[in-house]
């Protein structure tokens, strides 16, 4: 991790100030919302208004993942058996984490986006 990024910065996004960051960060962006949102030239245009897209999309995937861990137990205990119910757990388990990283990022490219500059603290 680069001591001048803040924690969660995507390794996909290169830094504020290298040159093209902001086209990996709205690529980076792009690939976490569905491929539609590509069609939408404002999207493109507004890097912090995709941003605001990426993040709505993320928490919204974060939280079907959450509410499928919760209840996947209940509601196919009688279709799975014991090994798929657990690989299903561990699916959702799995996703939450990736999806929690992904919010993160999406938190700090935006930051970057707006202008934000982030300073370690010691």
């Amino acid at each position: 991790m680069d001591a001048t990024l803040p924690p969660g910065w995507p390794d996909a996004v290169r830094p504020p100030g290298a040159p093209d960051w902001e086209q990996t960060a709205v690529a980076w962006l792009f690939d976490l919302v569905p491929p539609d949102y590509r069609a939408h030239e404002v999207l493109r245009r507004y890097p912090v208004l995709l941003a605001r897209f990426a993040r709505d999309h993320v928490t919204a995937g974060l939280e079907a993942a959450r509410a499928g861990w919760r209840t996947v137990r209940v509601e196919l205990a009688d279709d799975l058996p014991a090994d798929a119910m657990e690989a299903a757990v561990n699916a959702y388990e799995r996703e939450g984490t990736r999806l929690v990283s992904a919010a993160r990022g999406v938190e700090v490219v935006a930051g970057a986006l707006r202008g934000e500059r982030w300073v370690p603290r010691l």
